[in-house]
């Protein structure tokens, strides 16, 4: 019995990581963070043509930095609230009168 039980802990632990590992936050906040660097550094330095289209904005900058904020939050929301692995489900087998 004791050989099922611990085969079980091991599915549990495996489902909790993986339960971790595709946490919505995880893909949301990454792609943030990594479209945020992009258009950051994209309006870096923007062409005088660039600045023209915006009337004076440096939007690329913007959008970048407030990405990168949003892409953040999420990953240190993940971090700071992690998922709970699901609780065990009660043993009904040994009930007495079945």
């Amino acid at each position: 019995m004791s050989d099922l039980h611990k085969e079980v802990s091991d599915l549990e632990k495996k489902s909790a990581t993986a339960a971790r590992l595709f946490d919505i936050r995880t893909i949301i906040g990454g792609l943030f963070v990594v479209y945020g660097v992009i258009v950051t550094i994209a309006g870096i330095s923007p062409s005088d043509a660039d600045l023209k289209k915006a009337e004076g904005v440096h939007i690329n900058l913007w959008t970048g930095i407030a990405m990168l904020a949003l892409g953040l939050f999420f990953l240190g929301w993940m971090k700071l609230r992690p998922v709970q692995p699901p609780a065990a489900a009660p043993d009904t087998t040994d009930t007495p009168g079945n």
